[in-house]
């Protein structure tokens, strides 16, 4: 597998988010410095901010889908698009592997309450599920990009 999956993981691992894991590791081929994408994907971690919305490794994912295929002209249809149907891909497969794009419902509880986190923290789901996650989000970006 590639170097940049196992790059992700491990700046999952280090204690940045979901999405800065993976826009930090792919942002960089399109020009966009690490400290930079660090801090733009900073707030969609935890499904956007802790509001259990879509996983920030899916977000990541498809912003680094969007720094590739992204229309810089208003007119550019084409170019929209190959941009959405490669993020509807990359979606469905993802929610093929895990049944949801939602961070809530991929955990099972919702980390934006002290009760929520506490599970995820004992059931050990930033230990076990979310690298699963990043990896896949990962893999996944390797293959439709």
């Amino acid at each position: 597998m590639s170097d940049k999956v196992e790059a992700a993981v491990g700046c999952f691992r280090e204690g940045f988010s979901c999405s800065q894991a993976i826009l930090s590791i792919y942002g960089v081929e399109f020009g966009l410095e690490r400290e930079m994408a660090l801090k733009a994907a900073a707030p969609f971690g935890a499904g956007m901010g802790r509001l259990g919305e879509v996983c920030g490794a899916v977000t990541g994912a498809l912003i680094v889908l969007g720094l590739k295929y992204g229309h810089t002209e208003a007119k550019d249809k084409e170019a929209k698009e190959k941009t959405y149907t490669r993020a509807r891909d990359f979606g469905e497969r993802f929610r093929a592997l895990y049944g949801s794009l939602l961070c809530r419902e991929l955990l099972g509880c919702d980390l934006g309450t002290a009760e929520g986190m506490a599970t995820a923290r004992e059931k050990g789901y930033f230990t076990e599920l979310c690298p699963r996650f990043v990896r896949a989000a990962a893999e996944i970006l390797e293959d439709v990009r």
